[in-house]
């Protein structure tokens, strides 16, 4: 076996991120601001945004151009660790 640490993925690549949490006026641009801060180059205007059936939680799926495994290693750790996130795909 190889590596663990290797990753399958060649940079730069487009890598769709997958970020739920509740449905908040503020939800969408503090999510928009960690990925800009990770991605500088991402387009927010690129972003979809699907609400639950219910409206109670928000699906934000934010396409960047990722350019390492560190840059995505960073982004998932600090949108992992943000109050208002349920989960990180």
């Amino acid at each position: 076996m190889s590596d663990e640490k290797t990753t399958l993925l060649e940079f730069p690549t487009a890598f769709p991120l997958k970020i739920m949490g509740e449905a908040r006026d503020d939800f969408t641009p503090v999510m928009v601001a960690i990925v800009q801060k990770h991605a500088p180059d991402y387009d927010p205007a690129s972003i979809e945004i699907r609400p639950s059936k219910q409206g109670k939680y928000l699906g934000l799926t934010c396409v960047i151009q990722a350019t390492s495994q560190a840059q995505l290693d960073a982004l998932y750790r600090e949108l992992s660790a943000h109050p208002l996130v349920k989960m990180v795909l």
